[in-house]
């Protein structure tokens, strides 16, 4: 019995607090306005920074988590055809592919632009997750011949060729004429680059087109993805044998470590997006605090009124503190409404990724409750503690 007036007193509580909020609605809409942009920031921006790391983890995963690249960093290293080739018949390395890049200058007709090159060798597309949607890739007779052909990126048959086929079509490359062989299939941006606006040729031809024979990047592919720490301690200990004492000139990575170095960023990204998005939820308890404070003042003699004819202070306290709850919830209910829409227009105007989650969504609106609780505490505490006397007195 005791809790169903209980309860009875709650939703009386309630609709009061909504009869007082639509009786000073611009009062009400602009208290709730710290609470609305404050739960509207933390879902667009940490679900922005979600978005980018699914996208990058995405990107990293479609190389393959058997990938392994030994960099170089001096001219001191060079990573010769033999070199390589010991490389490539360690135990645990199933292919290997030496790379040379540059940027160089295509010209077709009156159509000319400056795009990424890379010089390789046939196991590159393995290697590499690529593949072609149209022709073929580049073969070893290629490098071994030093064929002048090219497979173009999806983008940069679409800028030169438009809707033809351009397989079988010459292009200039650095002035010289090359037969396109094949097309790369789309694979999108990553870490902002475009992975389409590239063009691939042999590497004998590639080190002829940039000017130099260094190669400074090698790509591994192991026969197993759950023996990556084995074979990665292989490739160092051949690199330590191959060039004693120069450890601090080369490095080899795989793709664990680029996506927990990754994760990383993204993860300190999301709480720093979060955090400045949450201050705006704490100015508008602020806010409410302040507004319930005047609430608090207005209406003194009605809470006079209230005790005299019996009223508790548990009561008042209860009154109030609802009040304060019901104004930060719908704050919080239309934040999470403008939070969703904007993402998605600003997802489709701006080409961006974003990854919402219920999670997110769920505890910002939870923290908007306790930003309601915790603010709203003061001025109903404030108004439970009021003399009936002095109160039915003020004016």
């Amino acid at each position: 019995m005791k809790m169903e007036v209980s309860c009875l007193g709650i939703l009386q509580s309630i609709k009061m607090a909504l009869k007082s909020i639509k009786s000073n609605k611009l009062r009400s809409v602009l208290t709730m306005l710290g609470i609305i942009i404050g739960v509207a920031s933390v879902i667009v921006l940490v679900s922005i920074a979600q978005g980018s790391t699914k996208s990058v983890t995405s990107s990293i995963n479609s190389l393959g988590t058997n990938l392994l690249t030994v960099n170089t960093y001096s001219t001191d290293i060079e990573l010769s055809e033999d070199k390589i080739s010991e490389l490539g018949d360690l135990n645990g390395v199933e292919a290997i592919s030496p790379v040379v890049s540059g940027r160089v200058n295509l010209k077709k007709d009156r159509t000319a632009s400056q795009v990424s090159l890379t010089g390789t060798n046939a196991a590159y597309s393995d290697v590499r997750d690529t593949e072609v949607s149209q022709g073929r890739f580049i073969t070893d007779l290629d490098v071994e011949y030093r064929q002048k052909v090219v497979v173009l990126g999806s983008e940069t048959a679409s800028t030169f060729f438009g809707t033809d086929n351009p397989v079988g079509q010459y292009i200039q490359v650095e002035g010289t004429s090359f037969k396109v062989v094949g097309v790369l299939a789309s694979k999108g941006s990553s870490l902002g680059q475009s992975g389409d606006n590239v063009v691939i040729v042999p590497l004998s031809t590639g080190q002829r087109l940039v000017g130099s024979t260094v190669i400074s990047t090698v790509y591994l592919q192991a026969k197993d993805e759950n023996q990556m720490d084995f074979v990665m301690n292989e490739v160092k200990m051949k690199m330590a044998d191959l060039y004693p004492g120069k450890s601090d000139d080369y490095g080899v990575t795989n793709q664990q470590d680029v996506m927990d170095t990754m994760s990383s960023v993204t993860d300190t990204m999301t709480m720093l997006l979060g955090g400045i998005a949450s201050i705006s939820l704490l100015v508008g308890g602020i806010g409410i605090m302040n507004i319930m404070l005047v609430s608090v003042s207005e209406r003194t003699k009605e809470i006079g009124i209230r005790k005299a004819i019996g009223a508790k202070r548990r009561d008042i306290l209860l009154q109030f503190l609802i009040e304060s709850v019901v104004l930060s919830a719908l704050g919080g209910l239309i934040g999470v409404l403008i939070g969703l829409g904007l993402g998605k227009i600003v997802s489709s105007l701006m080409s961006i990724s974003i990854s919402f989650s219920s999670t997110v969504i769920l505890a910002s609106f939870l923290f908007s409750l306790v930003v309601g609780v915790v603010f709203g505490m003061f001025p109903a505490n404030k108004a439970s503690k009021l003399n009936p006397i002095q109160a039915l007195r003020y004016e």
